[in-house]
């Protein structure tokens, strides 16, 4: 009996310092494994091509805003995900881009209107009486990605407004971008079907069409003239990695050399956007399906696409100088079908008299 007694008071004082020892545990030790597990889970959902939303960034113009519109009506057309788009404009047209989406079916997209700054630009842009359209503020706005307010997320896609997408946009978004690379643009040379047509307009598609190969500081670079472009009006932007590379402080310093030294405002291909990002992200960045980016629709008013092509085509862009909501343009049935009219009767057509 007196070894069951010692036995049942051991038991008790081992059950009274297990208690004590539960009661004095730090308070903050059960919400740390809680945050542990917390910032795990977050970590799985914001890593790129898992997020549960589609972050899209996309500039509205005053002049063009009708534009910006139908391209953000045909994202938001063309697919079941979550798209927050986050459109870039200057202070007058905050208003204007405001009332556009309320008074129109668009009113139902998640969105967040935010304000460029064109006084980031001074001191690296001058005027270049060639291309004064390309000089625009906004052009300059996808230099600027991360500082957009958007560096919450890991991953965003950027369009131009001249762009109608006809595939769901979280493919693009989910496209696996090659280890260190902070974007991925589509290759001048990716796209066969659409060659032809290139060599019919004139359009470029290496360096030598937009860096002045007669400038030292060009020839410095050691980039091969005949080397292939990209274009930058689609891009699927790592946000961490831009910032980690620190892109846009390269691309400023590029655009302060031509600004200072003109090393490619005056080359064939025209404009002061194109060249920087050509030179930042040479050999640099991963391809875009081309698919994903048929382009060189606003190239000339005469060359026409297949319709096999247009049919398989994820996304169209009408870069160059014949764009859809002006006359003449090819293929505007395409674009026409995702306009969506001005309310205030502001932005409108140009279409010939009938």
């Amino acid at each position: 009996n007196r070894v069951l007694l010692i036995f049942l008071i051991l038991l008790s004082l081992a059950l009274l310092y297990k208690k004590m020892l539960r009661v004095h545990l730090p308070p903050q030790y059960s919400e740390l494994r809680h945050r542990q597990a917390l910032s795990t889970r977050q970590a799985a959902e914001e890593a790129p091509g898992v997020g549960t939303d589609v972050p899209v960034v996309i500039c509205a113009s005053e002049e063009r805003v009708g534009a910006a519109m139908a391209t953000i009506n045909s994202v938001y057309s063309n697919t079941q995900a979550n798209v927050f788009f986050y459109i870039v404009t200057l202070r007058d047209a905050v208003e204007l881009v405001r009332q556009y989406i309320e008074n129109t079916k668009l009113k139902d997209i998640r969105y967040k209107i935010l304000e460029f700054n064109p006084m980031v630009l001074k001191g690296k842009v001058k005027l270049d009486s060639s291309r004064p359209d390309l000089l625009h503020p906004l052009n300059f706005v996808r230099f600027y990605l991360p500082l957009l307010a958007v560096s919450t997320h890991r991953r965003v896609v950027y369009l131009d407004d001249d762009v109608i997408v006809q595939g769901d946009i979280q493919e693009l978004y989910r496209i696996q971008l090659q280890t260190g690379h902070a974007a991925a643009f589509a290759s001048d040379c990716d796209l066969p079907a659409s060659h032809e047509m290139v060599r019919t307009v004139g359009m470029q598609t290496t360096f030598m069409g937009f860096l002045d190969y007669r400038k030292q500081e060009v020839r410095d670079l050691g980039i091969d003239p005949s080397d292939c472009s990209f274009n930058p009006g689609v891009i699927v932007a790592d946000i961490e990695e831009w910032l980690k590379q620190k892109i846009t402080k390269q691309l400023e310093k590029w655009m302060s050399e031509n600004f200072k030294e003109n090393l490619y405002s005056s080359a064939m291909a025209g404009g002061v956007a194109t060249p920087p990002m050509l030179i930042v992200f040479h050999n640099k960045y991963t391809t875009i399906d081309p698919k994903w980016h048929v382009r060189h629709l606003g190239w000339s008013p005469d060359a026409h696409y297949a319709k096999s092509v247009l049919k398989g085509a994820k996304l169209l862009h009408w870069n160059g100088h014949f764009k859809p909501w002006y006359y003449p343009c090819v293929h505007l049935e395409l674009w026409e079908k995702w306009f969506i009219p001005d309310p205030s009767g502001r932005f409108s057509l140009m279409r010939p008299k009938t």
